[in-house]
């Protein structure tokens, strides 16, 4: 039992790491995105 928890928590804390990059680079991508539509349309 301990053992299974073991591994769904570092399955876990593996899927956060990779959720939050994501999100992060999703967040920077549009946010740069705007910016360089910004600079275009002026």
């Amino acid at each position: 039992m301990i053992q299974f928890v073991n591994t769904f928590l570092s399955y876990f804390v593996l899927l956060a790491v990779i959720a939050a990059v994501g999100a992060v680079g999703i967040t920077l991508g549009i946010f740069l995105r705007k910016k360089k539509d910004a600079k275009e349309n002026h």
